[in-house]
Order: C-alpha cells, then sequence, then structure tokens
C-alpha cells in the first residue's frame, strides 16, 4: 500500500476513535448530570419555616408553580396598558388627524374604566366557582383578540379611532382578571410568605407599567412604514408592534394556565385554622370580621397613589413635548430611556422593602418610605423654571424656512397659559420621576400586603376586586384630569392639586396609622383558647359571653382590625 494511502487510513482511525471517545464521554456526562439532577429532586425538602405538615413537598412545589404564574399574569396586564401609552397619541393622529386630544383621553380611559366595572364581577364570578382558572382562561383568551384588534386598525377605514376605543375596552374587561390574581395570591401563601409575595407581585405589576413604554421605544426604529402586510394594507411597524407584542405573550400565559401546568393550592385559611386549633376552613374564616374603616381607608390611600403614578405616566410624553420641544420621536425614545432606569430603580426598591419591614413596622416604611418620596416627587413637579416653555408657533416660524410641512413643536399656543407660567426644567423632572420610581413601589406593595393582612383567611374576590376598582378608577380619571387640569389650566393647578391630594392622605395615614396594624396569629390562637375554656354552658347566659368578648377585644388590642365572634351569637 502507497505510504500516502497508510497515511490517509491512519488519519481516517484516528478521527473515528476521537469522535468515539468524545461521543461517549459526552453521553456519560449527560447520563450523570441526569442522575444528579433526579437526586437533588428526589432528596429536596420543605424549607425549616414551613415544614409544619399543612403541605406536602409536591404540593409545595405546584403552590408556588402558581404563584409565580399570577406574578406574570400581572406583570402582562399592566403590560397590556402601559405599552400602548406614549404611542397612543401619534397612532391616533395618524389613523385620524382630526381625533383630538380629547378623544384621546377617551380612548386611554376605556382600558380602566372597563376594569373599574368588571373587577368587582370577576371576584365574585371567582369566589362563586371555587376556581379561578376559567375566568382566567376566558379573560386571557379576550385579551388577545382586543390586542390583535388594536394592531389592525389600519384594515377599518375611518373609524378607525372608534374601533380603538372598543379595543382598549375590551383589554379593560380582561384585565379585570386582576382581582382575581390578588385574591388568589393571598389565599395561597401563608402569613410569613405574604409580604415577599406581594412586593413580588407588586414588582410584576409596576415592572409592566414601566416596561411597557420601554418596549413602545425599543420597536421605534421600525419607523411609520415598517413591515407591510396584506399587500400594503397593514403595517407592522412602530405603533402596531405593541399589540402583537401583547398578543404572543397573551397565548403564552393562556397555556401556562391550563390543567397541566395550573394547579390551584389554598393554604391560608388552612394555616390559621390549623394554628387555632379548628377543623373546618369555612367556620374558621367566617368567625373572623374584618375592621371595615381600615379596608376603606387603604383602598382610598391605593387610589391616591395609582392615580398619581398614573397620573405621570399618562402625561409624561405630552408634557415633555410641551416642555422640552422634544418630536414624537424624541418623545417616545427619551421616556422609554426614563422608564427603563425607572425599572432598575424599581427592582432594587422591591428588593430592599422586605428587609425594611424587618427593621420598622410596615405601615411607617408605607407613610415615610412611600407616601413622603411621593408628596416630595409631587412638589418638585410645580415648575420654577425662568422663562415659559418654548411656544410651537414661534419655533414653526424659524423651523418652516426649509421645510414644506409644517413641524409643531414645544407648547401650543391652543393651551392659554403656556405663555404665562414657567417651563418645568429637565432637572425637576428627573428628580420627580426618580422619587416616583422609589415611593410608588413601596406604597402599592404595602397597602397590598396590609390589605390582605387585614381582611384575613376569608376569600377576597369582591375586596380585592374593589381594591383593583379603586386603582382603575385613579386611572380613568387621570386622562380626564389631563384634558380638564392640565390643558385648560396648565402645571400650576395641575401639580399643586395633586400635591395637595397627596399630603392629605399621608397626614390621615398618620393620624390612623393604628388601624394598620394587622393582627397576629398569637393573638387570635389566645382568643380562640379563652372562649373554648369560658364558654357558658347555658345559651342564656349573656353576660359570660359578654365578658368572653371583652377580653378578645383586650387582646386584640391596639390594632381592632378584627373581631372574634362567639359561636353562641353567629
Amino acid at each position: 500500500m502507497p505510504p500516502c494511502r497508510q497515511y490517509r487510513n491512519r488519519t481516517h482511525n484516528s478521527s473515528r476513535r476521537r469522535y468515539t471517545i468524545t461521543t461517549s464521554y459526552v453521553h456519560r456526562y449527560t447520563m450523570e448530570s441526569w442522575r444528579k439532577l433526579r437526586a437533588r429532586i428526589e432528596t429536596t425538602k420543605l424549607p425549616e419555616d414551613v415544614d409544619d405538615g399543612l403541605e406536602r413537598l409536591e404540593d409545595y412545589i405546584q403552590r408556588w408553580r402558581s404563584v409565580r404564574i399570577i406574578y406574570f399574569t400581572m406583570f402582562l396586564m399592566a403590560l397590556g396598558f402601559s405599552i400602548i401609552l406614549t404611542g397612543i397619541w401619534p397612532f391616533l393622529s395618524e389613523l385620524d388627524p382630526n381625533a383630538g386630544k380629547e378623544f384621546m383621553g377617551l380612548i386611554v380611559a376605556a382600558n380602566p374604566l372597563a376594569q373599574m366595572i368588571f373587577s368587582p364581577i370577576f371576584g365574585w364570578w371567582g369566589n362563586k366557582l371555587g376556581t379561578i382558572r376559567l375566568p382566567l382562561l376566558i379573560s386571557l383568551g379576550l385579551f388577545t383578540i382586543a390586542s390583535a384588534l388594536y394592531s389592525s386598525l389600519e384594515l377599518v377605514g375611518d373609524n378607525a379611532k372608534y374601533w380603538m376605543l372598543i379595543s382598549r375596552f375590551l383589554i379593560g374587561v380582561s384585565s379585570a382578571n386582576i382581582a382575581l390574581c390578588r385574591s388568589y395570591l393571598s389565599a395561597a401563601t401563608r402569613l410569613s410568605e405574604r409580604t415577599h409575595a406581594v412586593s413580588m407581585v407588586s414588582l410584576a405589576q409596576v415592572l409592566g407599567f414601566i416596561i411597557g413604554p420601554g418596549l413602545q421605544a425599543l420597536v421605534t426604529p421600525l419607523g411609520r412604514q415598517g413591515y407591510i402586510w396584506l399587500w400594503g394594507g397593514m403595517h407592522v411597524n412602530m405603533y402596531t408592534a405593541s399589540g402583537w407584542i401583547n398578543v404572543l405573550m397573551s397565548m403564552s400565559n393562556f397555556v401556562m394556565f391550563l390543567p397541566f401546568i395550573f394547579q390551584e393550592h389554598k393554604i391560608a385559611a388552612r394555616e390559621i385554622m390549623v394554628l387555632q386549633g379548628g377543623t373546618s376552613e369555612r367556620d374558621t374564616w367566617k368567625a373572623i370580621k374584618p375592621n371595615y374603616l381600615s379596608a376603606w381607608t387603604l383602598i382610598v390611600a391605593f387610589f391616591v397613589l395609582v392615580f398619581n403614578f398614573v397620573l405621570l405616566e399618562t402625561l409624561g410624553t405630552s408634557l415633555t413635548m410641551d416642555m422640552f420641544a422634544w418630536t414624537n420621536d424624541e418623545a417616545l425614545s427619551y421616556m422609554g430611556l426614563c422608564m427603563a432606569v425607572a425599572a432598575i430603580i424599581s427592582l432594587v426598591t422591591f428588593v430592599l422593602i422586605e428587609p425594611m419591614c424587618k427593621l420598622f413596622a410596615e405601615r411607617f416604611v408605607l407613610i415615610w418610605g412611600g407616601f413622603s418620596l411621593m408628596v416630595i416627587g409631587r412638589l418638585l413637579y410645580i415648575p420654577w423654571g425662568p422663562d415659559p416653555p418654548k411656544l410651537a408657533a414661534a419655533y414653526n416660524a424659524s423651523a418652516n424656512l426649509s421645510s414644506s410641512d409644517p413641524i409643531y413643536l414645544g407648547c401650543p399656543p391652543t393651551q392659554n397659559w403656556c405663555p404665562d407660567l414657567p417651563a418645568l426644567t429637565l432637572t425637576q423632572f428627573i428628580l420627580g420621576f426618580a422619587l416616583t420610581s422609589v415611593g410608588y413601589p413601596i406604597g402599592v406593595t404595602l397597602i397590598q400586603t396590609i390589605f390582605s393582612k387585614v381582611l384575613g383567611p376569608r376569600p377576597q374576590g369582591v375586596w380585592m376586586g374593589m381594591l383593583t376598582g379603586a386603582g382603575c378608577l385613579s386611572r380613568v380619571m387621570g386622562p380626564v384630569f389631563v384634558v380638564s387640569i392640565y390643558t385648560r389650566l396648565g402645571t400650576y393647578w395641575t401639580f399643586g392639586f395633586t400635591s395637595v391630594m397627596m399630603i392629605v392622605s399621608m397626614i390621615w395615614l398618620l393620624c390612623s396609622n393604628r388601624l394598620l396594624i394587622p393582627p397576629t396569629i398569637d393573638n387570635l390562637a389566645k382568643v380562640v383558647e379563652l372562649q373554648e375554656l369560658h364558654k357558658p354552658n347555658d345559651k342564656s347566659n349573656a353576660d359570660a359571653n359578654l365578658a368572653i368578648d371583652d377580653d378578645a377585644d383586650e387582646l386584640l388590642a391596639p390594632s381592632k382590625s378584627i373581631q372574634i365572634v362567639n359561636s353562641s351569637k353567629t
């Protein structure tokens, strides 16, 4: 055999041996890794702080999987509202140049209005069924259809603005499932887990509000033309891409709620029942009556907090275009950047909430860490610039020398206050935005945490529906406020009024902070034990019953956030 042939054979055989050795090694490594993973899964134990016999390891894993799916759902519903906020005005202007800011306010308000109406209905529906799966699947299907409708508005012709209004209303109806998500979160977490879980779900929701405009900025490079579909009839551009993002994410969320992935596990009532030595979950939560003054105080505080945040988010694009003479593209890009930075600040803030609540009482962190920063942020938005904002008409007089099309940049002359009031400085805008990015996550998280604890282990669907409805009402009033106050009266009235609103709310929380103290399990257990030991044999012994109730009230002081009613009275 020629030497060259022998060399080729040796090289080929050597390559085969190397390939065989490599394949065998990869196979052994893969199988060993799989065996280690299986061993790790099989030997996993419950965390020590929850290893009390209330649930098995399998139940614990499934319960937290369901909680994380709730996180994603809350993120998606918030994203569905915010992702179009910065792009809705230029998109509406292209679809119908005569629509006006008033109609834009109606479109933005349609989403929270529908959510406000349907949140208590969804909450009642979930309580009635005893499960949240069916309402959530239906709502996510509706969310997908409405988002696709928003992205297909170019196909409807002259009535595009009305179809945009309908699509936003339907997205609001589907977003009413937030009440079910909050209710399930309260039922599926222990008291020791509640603050962490509500922090994470609030983080998901706030990130949805903040990342939405960031995604809008991310697709801005698509431009107005974008990609053409249906022979030029529809464009996937910087306006419609946001709707298609919602479609894809909602379809994946729909799959998550199918039975082989999402399994409901409610543990809150069982935890209270075991700690009190009861035998029925229903009897346990029916014996606990929430303090309605505490609940309504938190609902009103939630409304004020969300109103101030959504007002800034709704007004942000128009405000920066008026004050700093930014173009549509610049406003979308810069606001998207601000939202991205705010998302990072919020993420850090959410991580710090739980450690702060271990050092200080939750109600004090809420007041001094949440509301106080929001108050300062609103006060900073009262303009102190030396000159009025740049007027659009004066700017265009020079801008149009080299352009045949008018470019209206700056504060429009139709807003009569523009020449008279000082401009908001960029420094003010950034500082106020930063303080809001810290104060709002703290406030919205701890309001929901304290609210769920004050209500106790009862089904909270309707109550969470009312809390959600309060947040939705604030989002309805935000756009209306922009039209009626900002457009007509200007920045002094807008941010002066919101500053007063925040200050009054903070003073009320300070005066009534003892209402915000949730009951502790130790006190509940002592009350039940006291009732069992002193339970009168004669049902007519009213004096004994009264004494027991008085002792129970003393044990529950100073919070008085619930009342334990003797079973002989129910």
